[in-house]
């Protein structure tokens, strides 16, 4: 099984075999979501705050 650590809390988050750089995931300890940054090795960030445009 794959699994990778939460950045914000340390909480181990198994991860399916499909993953796909990219790919948001919410911890499940925490709830902060998480980008996958690198397949191999396994690697996750913060993922970027989505900004609201208000139609600019």
């Amino acid at each position: 099984m794959v699994e990778a650590i939460c950045v914000e809390c340390g909480a181990t988050i198994p991860l399916s075999a499909g993953l796909v750089l990219g790919e948001i995931l919410p911890c499940p300890e925490c709830a902060v979501e998480l980008e996958v940054t690198s397949i191999n090795p396994v690697q996750v960030s913060l993922a970027p705050e989505v900004e609201e445009d208000w139609g600019e």
